[in-house]
């Protein structure tokens, strides 16, 4: 039996990206993206739903992002769910969340725009640069 697993979301971060280093040397990035779905009810009234969902971006990717995304950044991510499961206080725990494949900055770079020493506008990732993923 055949089976896909991907994800494709656009949104915008809800927080910075929580970027650390993992024993291994394993850098990984955390984040959370707010999805919004706006219509009219049956009596014409607007609603805006809002969905949250956790992103992790590992490696090189996970570097770029903590680099230059930030709270509100509108990002497009290409990814796979993934359950993440562990025991807290004798009780097991679960989460569905998005590894990351691919990130796609739709905004300004909103962290400082300018190099550390030299004053130099940053730049933003090439659109074709190969990003390396854990899958």
């Amino acid at each position: 039996m055949a089976s896909l697993n991907k994800v494709l979301l656009i949104g915008n971060l809800t927080r910075n990206p929580e970027l650390r280093q993992l024993k291994t040397g394993s850098n990984v990035a955390n984040m959370r993206m707010a999805i919004s779905e706006k219509y009219k009810s049956k009596d014409g009234r607007d609603v805006e739903t809002v969905c949250y969902v956790d992103v992790e971006a590992w490696s090189k990717l996970a570097d770029i992002c903590g680099q230059y995304l930030t709270k509100g950044s509108p990002v497009m991510v290409e990814g796979m769910l993934k359950m993440d499961e562990w025991e807290k206080d004798g009780k097991k725990q679960s989460k569905l969340l998005v590894r990351a494949s691919s990130v796609e900055f739709l905004g300004k770079a909103n962290k400082a725009e300018s190099g550390p020493d030299q004053g130099e506008p940053r730049k933003k990732p090439d659109a074709d640069e190969e990003i390396e993923t854990p899958f």
